[in-house]
């Protein structure tokens, strides 16, 4: 089954009060590059949504290898999430059979946990899988099956796929502790998940 990962990444990081969360140091490099770079190392096709006036970020995905990556320019990318899914759906191959929108402002998420979630949904890949905390919060990534593309070209707003998720339960793939909603949008979430042990 041909499986591709989406990380959205054409956010205004509004929140950040004039820092970018996505560049923010993790272990040494902008938490873009290492999100990105973990998504790859499940040897899946990985598409990231840019903005042009963010080149910073860019610059940070350019220092990753090449081979399974794939950057996918967002036209209008203040209109907020809606507008990364369908670019990066827009992008992708034809033959593609489901669809991992994995947010790359979740610190947590490793190799592993993806790769897990994909073996997951390989033995149900007629039915949404999302990520959930270990006490069963929903949370991200989430893996859509091919049926629901033709819906997801028609998303509009920042609520990404919150109707469709609504309106086709998914199954929930529990993940350890917190992680599935661990994002940090805001220097007060940086403080506190780097007081937690962050890096």
């Amino acid at each position: 089954m041909n499986i591709a990962i989406l990380m959205p990444a054409a956010g205004a990081s509004s929140r950040m009060r004039g820092r970018d969360k996505l560049l923010e140091p993790v272990g040494g490099v902008p938490l873009l590059a290492r999100q990105v770079g973990r998504a790859m190392a499940t040897q899946l096709p990985v598409y990231v949504t840019t903005r042009a006036d963010r080149p910073a970020r860019i610059a940070a995905l350019k220092a990753l290898p090449r081979n399974g990556l794939h950057r996918v320019p967002v036209g209008t990318p203040d209109e907020g999430l809606a507008a990364s899914i369908r670019a990066g759906l827009a992008g992708l191959p034809a033959d593609t059979e489901a669809l991992m929108v994995l947010l790359p402002d979740l610190p947590d998420i490793g190799t592993d946990d993806i790769l897990a979630m994909i073996a997951a949904f390989r033995k149900s890949p007629d039915r949404i899988l999302r990520a959930a905390t270990e006490d069963g919060r929903p949370g991200h990534p989430v893996i859509l099956p091919k049926r629901t593309f033709a819906t997801l070209a028609q998303l509009q707003g920042d609520t990404g796929a919150a109707a469709l998720l609504r309106a086709n339960p998914p199954r929930l793939f529990p993940l350890t502790g917190e992680r599935a909603i661990t994002d940090l949008d805001t220097p007060e979430d940086w403080a506190n998940w780097r007081r937690k042990g962050g890096v």
